[in-house]
């Protein structure tokens, strides 16, 4: 469990800098809530949310023909999308009891 961070120093961004995530925090949040706190709801959503990242990384200028979808709304489309399905499929998710609570392991 020490190489955690290592595919974010090394594989997406050739190094560790300053907010190297990105916002993937948010994502990833989003995700649990719109799985409900469910383990195996919550990976599927953080499949769902990966999908959106990888089209925007395959298509960054998007030719629909009639119109060129610019590469700074293809990059903007996860996040985008997460605050959509928020907003607008998820009903009540009410978090864990202990959400936010220290655990103290007992003796």
């Amino acid at each position: 469990m020490r190489h955690r961070g290592r595919y974010l120093a090394t594989g997406l961004s050739a190094g560790f800098v300053k907010e190297m995530t990105a916002g993937r925090g948010f994502i990833a949040l989003a995700a649990l809530i719109f799985a409900k706190w469910r383990p195996w709801q919550a990976l599927f959503a953080t499949f769902l949310f990966g999908l959106l990242e990888a089209i925007a990384n395959l298509y960054p200028n998007l030719d629909l023909g009639v119109v060129v979808v610019p590469s700074m709304f293809m990059n903007a489309l996860p996040y985008i999308l997460t605050v959509v399905i928020l907003a607008g499929f998820v009903g009540r998710a009410i978090p864990p009891r202990a959400g936010g609570e220290p655990y103290v392991k007992e003796r």
